[in-house]
């Protein structure tokens, strides 16, 4: 799907002035459904999640467990369901060189995305993190094929060790450092464990930072703009809240014999209702 391009580029420059602030929370909707629903609830923006889009697939989240042309597909779904600014979770940029990093951006951008996040995970369990050299030339590929687009793409930069079992605050800085001198428009470090952590990162990048949240239910949105989030997003949580959902139904089903999951569901017609007018 190809956005018509006045409408792609007024997306573009209402997601990147929402980074202005103050903080807003992006949502992460796994499929046109959840975008018009999300759209209909007031939110500003939204953001695709690969862990959402793999449970849909049948697959395990992970680097090369979904393909780039599933990802594109999906991007081009959502952002055709809503009127509003759609980020695309792109990975590490699904390719080995630098250039596979700068295509995916640019394929992105054909999708419908007027933003995108590479991250520097490598799908290598022996190297699970790609050398900084390495990550900044990745993240330089991406920034260059950003801004020779026809419109504004706000490049996010994650560093992802603290997903990938190195808890090293001073190396996630040092990263998102190095991205933010390659000219990444936002920079974002999922799995930060606390919010002294998320301050420390906030006040050590000149860049708006974006807080994975939804881990926790004891941190609010206002405790995470407190200490220097500028966007705030849910990442696989909500997909994760429908997937629980339904595995404790059928749990209860398979064990019990019971229907107790049905109290307090959405009654047909209201569920219904979400989806009778055009969400664009």
């Amino acid at each position: 799907m190809t956005l018509n391009s006045a409408d792609q580029r007024r997306r573009a420059e209402a997601f990147a002035s929402l980074h202005e602030g103050p903080a807003f929370v992006i949502p992460n909707p796994w499929d046109a459904g959840t975008a018009q629903v999300f759209t209909r609830m007031g939110f500003s923006a939204l953001a695709t999640t690969s862990c959402g889009l793999a449970l849909v697939l049948g697959r395990p989240d992970g680097a090369n467990q979904v393909t780039r042309e599933e990802t594109l597909a999906n991007i081009g779904a959502i952002a055709s369901a809503t009127h509003l600014p759609v980020s695309a979770d792109l990975e590490s940029g699904f390719g080995a060189g630098p250039e596979d990093v700068a295509d995916t951006i640019r394929l992105a951008a054909e999708a419908g995305a007027v933003g995108g996040s590479i991250e520097d995970a490598t799908g290598d369990p022996s190297r699970p993190v790609a050398d900084l050299d390495e990550a900044v030339r990745r993240v330089e590929a991406a920034v260059e094929a950003a801004r020779a687009l026809p419109f504004r793409f706000t490049l996010t930069a994650r560093a992802e060790n603290f997903l990938y079992g190195r808890p090293d605050l001073d190396d996630t800085i040092a990263r998102l450092k190095a991205y933010e001198a390659a000219g990444a428009d936002v920079l974002y470090a999922p799995g930060l464990p606390d919010l002294d952590a998320i301050q420390a990162v906030c006040a050590a990048v000149g860049r708006p930072v974006n807080v994975l949240a939804g881990s926790s239910s004891g941190v609010t949105v206002a405790q995470l703009t407190a200490a220097g989030a500028r966007r705030i997003s849910l990442g696989s949580s909500l997909a994760r809240v429908a997937v629980s959902a339904t595995v404790a139904a059928a749990r209860e089903l398979a064990e019990h014999g019971t229907f107790g999951f049905s109290r307090g569901v959405l009654g047909y017609a209201e569920a219904n209702a979400l989806w009778t007018e055009d969400a664009g």
